[in-house]
């Protein structure tokens, strides 16, 4: 498995794409803050527009475009000068969809949300405010932009089984947004030393044995590099230090072995590279802000 997949498979989500809009100039999408877990994302099908974040900072947004809020920051998605026209909803089989009277430009827009547990905080924590991935004229996205058309074609449609269809495709629709953005326009933190082909040897490392004591040494030695290299081009790409890192993947393994409910704390410990379970149980108390035993009660009643 490479990289990238162990490290979404450490943060399971629910995927939902749950609001289609056909709209004619002027309009918006207005959206405040999101609770916290809870990553709204739009995908632009047609039309041109304009993203506004609550610093006052935009960005043009055209036909292929999607837009992801990992931390659910509130934004502003708008065409036209004039006041918005008037919304109507009405509720479909499997969606809810928006039209109004704007006269104007036509823009169609899928609208929906991923849903992460708490151990996803540091992965998106890593992630910027906002993610837009241009699709248009992209070759390297075509599969991404066949994926938005098999939504969009399920949304349209609403034949049988299409909102089952659609979380799943949602679901893909994440791993693609990241694997899109990272060829485009890099990264930062963690999902950022995927970006930096140098050290992707020693983030698999990471990934596949958690338990193992990794030492700047041999972690350097997989990169081909020395120590000191390795640790100045690791601090640059991620922002912290290898060691932080391996305890953030530890933590993220921890955390979804114990919401699967079948290992016992001093086991799962030992699976993610802690001999004493006192020292695994305040390493994952500092991390995730209480102990493996609430956070499983937590996640059973979740």
């Amino acid at each position: 498995m490479d990289s990238l997949s162990r490290l979404l498979s450490l943060y399971p989500l629910q995927a939902a794409l749950n609001v289609r809009c056909h709209f004619g100039a002027p309009w918006q999408l207005q959206l405040p803050e999101a609770v916290q877990g809870c990553a709204p994302y739009h995908l632009l099908i047609s039309g041109d527009a304009w993203l506004e974040l609550p610093d006052g900072s935009r960005a043009p947004l055209h036909t292929g475009d999607a837009v992801l809020f990992p931390r659910g920051s509130a934004h502003r998605i708008h065409a036209g000068d004039s006041a918005p026209a008037p919304q109507r909803h009405a509720a479909a089989p499997h969606m809810v969809v928006a039209t109004n009277d704007g006269t104007g430009p036509a823009s169609n827009v899928l609208c929906g949300e991923f849903h992460f547990g708490p151990e996803a905080a540091p992965l998106l924590r890593t992630l910027p405010d906002v993610v837009i991935v241009r699709t248009a004229e992209q070759p390297a996205l075509a599969s991404l932009r066949a994926l938005i058309a098999l939504l969009q074609q399920e949304a349209d449609e609403a034949r049988p089984g299409a909102a089952a269809i659609m979380a799943q495709l949602s679901s893909a629709l994440f791993a693609m947004l990241l694997r899109g953005w990272l060829e485009q326009a890099g990264a930062q933190g963690l999902i950022a030393v995927l970006a930096e082909p140098r050290l992707q040897a020693a983030l698999h490392a990471m990934l596949a044995a958690p338990e193992q004591p990794w030492h700047l040494e041999e972690l350097a030695a997989l990169c081909h590099m020395s120590r000191a290299t390795f640790v100045r081009l690791f601090r640059q790409a991620a922002g912290t230090p290898p060691a932080e890192v391996l305890t953030q993947l530890r933590m993220a393994q921890a955390a979804r072995l114990l919401a699967q409910g079948r290992l016992g704390a001093a086991q799962i410990g030992e699976q993610v590279g802690y001999q004493s379970e006192a020292a695994f149980n305040r390493v994952f108390k500092r991390h995730h802000g209480v102990g493996p035993g609430e956070y499983r009660r937590t996640a059973r009643q979740a």
